[in-house]
């Protein structure tokens, strides 16, 4: 399958070297075609790995992955243009952190609205499904980094679109029965607004590799 990847940031390449692992062809999208990290990201990655625009990417991927800033998506995804993701999966990792001057970190949007809410409305004809924003990305991509059972969720209005999601997640090594489904793209608020306690409990344990898991009453 063909993936276009927006965003060149660590979570952009950590998601594009496994999906190119996994057999996958891959385009990473920056700004300009002229990007270092994204030439050299495609140098060193054989012929399935190649880079572009956002619009390229967006163009060339059956599936594409939202990996920017939250704060940036909606532009960057303007950039990549609408007609090239009209009736594309389109994966939202992106959460929209802020930080002060001083380190402290805000949210925008937050409580009545989301990146992910923001990237649906902007591209109606888009299938925005949130998820994989509350790991880091080692672990979104090996989850066995950790041990025992652990969990990711999704938020999404189409159906549809989040059974690929599971299913590709399950490629990454993630058991369905670890996904929890949150509804529809409203649900992309919680797991936004879980960062600034992920960003506590990373200064707590002094690393990213870490996630949530939850018990239920049997």
């Amino acid at each position: 399958m063909r993936f276009g990847i927006i965003g060149t940031g660590m979570v952009g390449q950590t998601l594009a070297d496994k999906l190119v692992s996994l057999g996958h062809e891959v385009t990473l999208g920056s700004r300009t075609k002229d990007n270092e990290k994204a030439l050299a990201w495609a140098g060193r990655t054989g012929p399935n790995g190649h880079c572009g625009t956002f619009a390229d990417a967006a163009a060339f991927g059956e599936v594409v992955f939202n990996a920017t800033g939250g704060t940036v998506s909606v532009a960057a995804l303007q950039a990549a243009g609408a007609e090239r993701l009209a009736g594309k999966l389109l994966i939202d990792v992106s959460n929209p952190l802020v930080f002060s001057p001083e380190g402290e970190l805000t949210l925008d949007p937050v409580n009545t609205d989301s990146v992910g809410e923001r990237i649906q409305r902007e591209f109606p004809e888009a299938r925005v499904v949130k998820a994989l924003n509350t790991v880091n990305a080692a672990v979104m991509v090996e989850p066995g980094r950790l041990s025992g059972e652990h969990n990711l969720f999704v938020a999404g209005n189409d159906e549809d679109a989040k059974a690929e999601v599971i299913a590709l997640l399950g490629e990454f090594g993630w058991p369905a029965e670890w996904i929890i489904d949150l509804g529809d793209i409203t649900g992309a608020r919680a797991t936004e607004m879980m960062m600034p306690f992920w960003l506590r409990l990373y200064r707590h344990f002094g690393s990213g590799e870490f996630n949530y898991a939850f018990r239920r009453r049997a």
